[in-house]
C-alpha cells in the first residue's frame, strides 16, 4: 500500500535527516553513505534504527 505523498515529503531518515524513497515494502534512505532501509508494516512506516536493514 503507498503512503501519501504528503507524508513521504516530510518523512526523513532517522539516523542521517535525508530523504526517503518509498519501494515495495520499504523506505529507502537516499543518503549516500548512509543508505538504510525501514520496514512498512500494515501501512506504517518503522522509523527505527534498529529495525532497519543495513545496505548490501
Amino acid at each position: 500500500m503507498p503512503l501519501e505523498a504528503g507524508l513521504l515529503e516530510i518523512l526523513a531518515c532517522p539516523a542521517c535527516h535525508a530523504p526517503l524513497k518509498e519501494t515495495d515494502a520499504e523506505l529507502v534512505c537516499t543518503g549516500a553513505e548512509c543508505g538504510l532501509a525501514y520496514p512498512v508494516r500494515d501501512g506504517i512506516p518503522v522509523l527505527l534504527v534498529d529495525e532497519a536493514r543495513r545496505p548490501a
